[in-house]
């Protein structure tokens, strides 16, 4: 159930008009007041034929006539006005139930408390099965204004208490950074222009696009320029920048001229001082341009960058994050940069689907934590690489961040949830599906072609004693995981590059705890895949580090990689005899 409180008004009768009449596309039915601040009710246009909107009218603004008469300012922006709806899949309500609802609200919202015989006048008005209309007039009987700064967070809260005690769907409170709902206006103008969104709906999805391609706010707006965006900027008389707003072509005034529309205005975090911190906290670019345009490159150290969101969030069950609140933020908030440019880069037949869990992410990238955006220069920095680099034909790359990004939305909503952000853990969750989506397609056929060339018999036997070694709490389920056998072939495979299985899996099990994995073995190999990308230890070399630190009286360093046996040959080759 949502209370929405509109912009005050000053037309008592005009709101009544629309009301009480057909609707914009003939929606209204049974137009009828079924609650109001008179215990001996009121003439209803909608049941009494005698009764007239113009006589309601006139009751609902009788104190406010009075004060006008009375004072030399008058009050012009009077009218108060809250639609309440319920949610989509809710029981029917009877008129006595929304009459109760209506009571309440205008109580919480501070319009009429219960008990007071001065307060303001309302009516709540029912012309659908599935909302009201509360119409009041915001001059109380002694002539003061009403005390309603906050009203809507204090309808808010009710409407919260009404749905557990009516059984109702139960809505996600918010903690005022989400983005601004779509007006009426808003909706209808994109109707009639046949757009499939709205202009602020279009604008933020195309200022999100333009954010992992920047690395300052000038390049920022020049991108947004580049995309076909109408840019308008304010600057001090010294050149810096003082605002920015921006417009999508077409969308004109009635005297055609451009509508501009400022990026707070749009979403929290797309004020100029917000993106100003997020691309200020960048790094200069560290990588060769050549490596950097590798696109199969950029997604193997996007995928090494998450590693450090990972450490951010993963302990987050055991009762927290390491790091702070504000790094957490951050590196949240980078990732969804991160998620969108690998939508933009990604193969084409995946980019739907990318695009959606950008799209449901961006909720989860802001809260009432303040980010610290420099503890995520890493992670910002690989989105840009990914942005710049281009389309790849890495598919079994690709796959491997895919996979590492599912698990990183995993923690931001358990990090959400945690802090008691309920919709930013909601929008995380929801992106994880779009993500889990894409990466199903992108990996199914890398992992049938490594499940085909199953290693040997023994090799898999071999294989098995290392992973009831490495990770005995989870062996069983990872054993008989359908995923086995190509796990198994991830294991040989990185065994014949030099690594040792059994450090593998205990590192891979360090990182993505396993107990609530559905397909255990399948996490495994994504993160086993990226590792063993790796060079693997050199025994040779870590003695003469060891060597050149004892000359230098240097603390020994040992190293972390522990031996196994028997040695593994490389998958479908035959042991030597």
């Amino acid at each position: 159930m949502i209370p929405s409180v509109k912009k005050p008004g000053g037309n008592t009768r005009g709101l009544l008009a629309y009301l009480y009449g057909p609707g914009r596309h003939d929606e209204h039915h049974d137009p009828h007041i079924v609650a109001s601040f008179s215990p001996r009710g009121l003439p209803d246009p909608g049941r009494d034929p005698d009764a007239t909107l113009t006589a309601l009218g006139q009751i609902l603004d009788a104190p406010v006539r009075l004060r006008n008469e009375g004072f030399g300012r008058k009050v012009t922006d009077h009218v108060w006005h809250c639609p309440v709806r319920a949610a989509p899949g809710d029981r029917y309500l009877s008129d006595a139930e929304w009459g109760e609802i209506a009571r309440r609200i205008v109580h919480a919202a501070g319009i009429a408390p219960d008990g007071d015989p001065l307060a303001c006048r309302w009516i709540a008005v029912r012309h659908a099965d599935d909302h009201i209309h509360i119409l009041a007039t915001t001059v109380r009987e002694d002539g003061r204004r009403p005390k309603i700064h906050n009203c809507g967070m204090r309808a808010q809260a009710e409407a919260r208490l009404i749905e557990t005690e009516l059984g109702l769907h139960q809505v996600t409170p918010g903690d005022r950074t989400g983005d601004r709902r779509p007006t009426q206006a808003e909706m209808h103008k994109a109707e009639r222009l046949g757009w499939e969104t709205t202009s602020r709906q279009w604008l933020q999805e195309r200022i999100r696009a333009a954010i992992p391609h920047a690395a300052s706010i000038e390049e920022f707006l020049a991108y947004l320029e580049a995309d076909g965006v109408e840019v308008k900027v304010r600057r001090y008389p010294s050149g810096d920048l003082l605002g920015y707003s921006v417009g999508r072509p077409g969308d004109v005034k009635a005297n055609g001229e451009q509508v501009y529309i400022s990026g707070s205005k749009i979403a929290p975090d797309l004020s100029l001082p917000n993106l100003q911190a997020r691309l200020d906290a960048g790094q200069p670019e560290e990588y060769p341009t050549a490596r950097r345009n590798r696109p199969s490159t950029s997604w193997q150290r996007a995928t090494t960058a998450l590693d450090i969101l990972h450490s951010h969030l993963a302990d987050v069950g055991s009762g927290g994050s390491r790091g702070t609140g504000e790094e957490a933020q951050a590196q949240i908030t980078a990732l969804g940069e991160l998620i969108d440019a690998t939508a933009q880069a990604g193969p084409t037949e995946l980019r739907d689907k990318l695009r959606a869990a950008s799209r449901e992410f961006t909720r989860a990238q802001r809260s009432r934590i303040r980010a610290d955006h420099h503890t995520a220069t890493g992670l910002r920095q690989a989105a840009r690489d990914i942005a710049q680099a281009g389309d790849g034909n890495d598919g079994s790359t690709f796959a491997v961040l895919l996979t590492a990004l599912v698990w990183s939305a995993i923690l931001a909503a358990r990090w959400h949830q945690a802090q008691g952000h309920r919709q930013q853990a909601e929008a995380a969750r929801t992106a994880v599906i779009h993500l889990q989506t894409a990466y199903d397609q992108a990996a199914a056929p890398h992992l049938t072609a490594l499940a085909h060339r199953q290693p040997t018999m023994e090799i898999t036997h071999t294989l098995a004693a290392q992973v009831r070694t490495a990770v005995p709490d989870h062996a069983d389920r990872i054993l008989t995981d359908p995923h086995w056998p190509t796990l198994a072939t991830v294991l040989a495979d990185a065994h014949a590059a030099g690594h040792h299985p059994r450090a593998l899996l205990a590192e891979a099990a360090a990182r993505r705890e396993l107990a609530t994995a559905r397909m255990p073995a399948k996490v495994l190999i994504g993160r086993i895949q990226h590792t063993a990308r790796n060079p693997a230890p050199n025994p040779r070399a870590e003695a003469a580090r060891l060597r050149s630190h004892n000359a230098g009286n240097l603390p020994r360093v040992s190293t972390p990689w522990s031996p196994i046996a028997p040695v593994l040959p490389a998958a479908n080759q035959r042991p030597h005899r």
